[in-house]
């Protein structure tokens, strides 16, 4: 078995053999010294310069002889492949892992695992060196209560990633959050998007051409058809997004929205702003907030989830809509409390 030393040295190696660019001038001695730094090997150029004169012997590596300094790179139409992952790369995996798997159905996950499971063996064999141990210094955490992943049939998830390719139409059975039963669709499926633990298809039914969103984990079943899916003209995926079609908007439009807030809201909404045109006033001792943000479930939710930290005072439908909802909920907490007595 290999010693200490000699391990780091294939592992600095290999990791040299992975930085070289297969076209272009190449990288110089002192480029690829900063970058195996920044990969966390602690190594001087001179070392670098020895290193690539060494696997010159065993690789195809060519020296570009007319830059001064010189470039190393790959033997022009080098047939190389070399498998594994840079430390980087395997870096970079971990942490999506990390931020993605709590938002992505197992399904979804399941094609990505060799990959993941890579990246962890490449961190946990390079722990010594500082840009492996990263992943132990970093964490990502939700800003709202955090959400289990929903089960979605792996062979719908087939079928609709089949669809959105081919651009084929799908025959699924889709179960509806009010609906006791499935009902069958032909689908003409136009995107995918997740939208925290959940993802949705974007598609129009039958021959209608109004968009609809469809829960993945709600289909019962579903398989690719053989007729092609029909695309309506104009469709775009980031301009519905930007409509404000993830958000469940009520009407599709947007409201000037007036808060009244304490310093604690003021604040928060002073770092991480509602809209793009948010304004914060303050006048006779009271702080308002004015915002243009799309007429949604979500912006209810939020503004429910601030409690008495905000008053909606524009606009007046709004404000009666929050305040009988607040009236409902305060019932039924009394209503307990008096049966409780």
């Amino acid at each position: 078995m290999p010693g200490a030393t000699t391990r780091r040295t294939l592992t600095r190696q290999w990791e040299l053999l992975k930085l070289l660019p297969s076209n272009g001038a190449g990288k110089t001695a002192a480029q690829l010294t900063e970058e195996l730094n920044d990969a966390g090997f602690r190594v001087s150029k001179r070392q670098v310069e020895r290193d690539l004169g060494n696997l010159m012997e065993a690789f195809p590596i060519d020296r570009n002889d007319a830059s001064i300094p010189y470039g190393w790179r790959w033997v022009r139409h080098a047939s190389l492949h070399l498998p594994g992952l840079a430390l980087p790369e395997a870096l970079s995996l971990h942490l999506v892992d990390q931020m993605l798997r709590p938002l992505l159905p197992a399904a979804v996950l399941e094609p990505l695992e060799p990959l993941l499971r890579m990246a962890a063996t490449k961190l946990e064999s390079a722990q010594g060196l500082p840009l492996a141990r990263w992943a132990n210094k970093v964490r990502t955490v939700p800003p709202a209560l955090p959400l289990r992943a929903p089960q979605v049939d792996p062979g719908a998830l087939e079928a609709v990633q089949q669809g959105l390719l081919q651009e084929r139409q799908i025959e699924a059975h889709y179960q509806a959050a009010d609906a006791s039963d499935a009902q069958p669709l032909t689908l003409h499926p136009l995107g995918l998007v997740q939208r925290g633990p959940v993802a949705y298809l974007v598609a129009t039914a039958f021959g209608y051409d109004d968009l609809r969103l469809y829960a993945l984990h709600r289909f019962t079943h579903a398989t690719l058809a053989d007729e092609p899916a029909r695309r309506p003209e104009g469709f775009d995926l980031d301009a519905y997004i930007a409509g404000g079609a993830l958000q469940f908007t009520s009407t599709g439009k947007t409201l000037r929205l007036v808060l009244a807030v304490d310093e604690t809201a003021e604040r928060i909404l002073r770092e991480t702003a509602l809209s793009a045109d948010q304004e914060i006033r303050i006048r006779a001792g009271r702080t308002t907030v004015h915002a243009t943000v799309p007429d949604s479930w979500q912006l209810r939710w939020w503004i429910l989830g601030q409690g008495d930290l905000v008053e909606v005072l524009k606009p007046a439908a709004l404000r009666r809509e929050i305040a009988d909802t607040c009236q409902r909920m305060a019932a039924l907490y009394t209503a307990r409390k008096e049966q409780r007595t």
